[in-house]
């Protein structure tokens, strides 16, 4: 695993990426934006999980570790929308 973005990915955030509207029980996947200090487990980076509530600008999103329910503050910057 590359710990740098790839030359086409460099430079500023999207803003449209920065503000994305995430709704209550959108499934999403946690990708780690490498600009952006994350405060969140290494090895939960990959993980997919259920948006369950806000708390300021982030989101509560609940995985599943084994049959563990575990719950993490992720900034949307972060999380990837799965269909």
């Amino acid at each position: 695993m590359t710990k740098r973005k790839s030359i086409r990915q460099k430079g500023k955030i999207q803003f449209s990426e920065y503000f994305k509207e995430l709704k209550l029980n959108d499934k999403v996947a946690i990708v780690k934006e490498k600009s952006i200090p994350s405060y969140y487990p290494e090895r939960m980076v990959g993980s997919t999980g259920v948006v369950i509530g806000n708390k300021g600008k982030s989101k509560i999103v609940r995985i599943m570790d084994g049959n563990l329910a575990k719950d993490y503050i992720v900034h949307p910057i972060h999380l990837k929308r799965l269909r």
